[in-house]
């Protein structure tokens, strides 16, 4: 690996992880309903999809954005009709505000659900496949060979990065979980996370 380059990647990727987004918020939402294990199964969801789109990359999915870019505009669309989706569902849950005491912090979120859903949060997030397709390879110094064993470090980088970051926000969420239920607050995580992906949802289905 070039030392520098790997240096700059990792300042780039830490810089990109810390800015709030759709997984983020995901999970965040995810970890302040169902506690800490559901933020945690989400944010595995999320690497989990992140490790397929990677390997993917390596594997020369650049290729094949380069040679048919209606494939990348068909995805991004499907991740912003998600993003939608799940934004209302946000807003939803927000308007209806249960009482915190029908709905404990561990009952609405299963383990499964929160996996799952963060893995289809991030398989479809245009954002991450712009990130892999257009900026991961540029770390890659052909010139030293080994190009695939340069992108499972990279990869595992990201993948690690990915995990203590998001990580940290899903368990802090969960144990913050009861005391943001019974200060009503849940509902406001709702709708402003709510409100971003709709947002998000909009600004994706308008790129060019």
């Amino acid at each position: 690996m070039n030392i520098h380059l790997l240096a700059v990647y990792v300042v780039a990727v830490f810089l990109a992880m810390i800015v709030p987004g759709p997984d983020m918020m995901f999970i965040l939402a995810t970890g302040a309903r169902g506690g800490p294990r559901a933020g945690l199964l989400a944010t595995a969801g999320v690497a989990s999809s992140e490790i397929v789109q990677i390997t993917a990359v390596a594997a020369g999915l650049s290729a094949l954005f380069a040679a048919a870019p209606a494939a990348f505009t068909v995805l991004r669309l499907c991740g912003a009709v998600y993003l939608l989706y799940l934004g209302i569902q946000a807003l939803r849950s927000a308007r209806r505000g249960s009482p915190p005491a029908a709905s404990p912090a561990g009952a609405r979120v299963s383990g499964r659900y929160a996996y799952l859903r963060g893995a289809v949060t991030n398989l479809v997030n245009p954002k991450m496949v712009t990130f892999a397709v257009a900026f991961l390879p540029q770390f890659v110094d052909r010139s030293l060979g080994h190009v695939p064993a340069q992108f499972a470090v990279l990869g595992a980088i990201f993948i690690a990065l990915e995990a203590l970051i998001d990580g940290a926000v899903g368990l802090s969420a969960g144990r913050l979980g009861g005391w943001l239920s019974r200060r009503r607050a849940r509902q406001a995580v709702d709708a402003s996370s709510g409100m971003i992906m709709v947002a998000l949802a909009g600004r994706l289905a308008l790129e060019r």
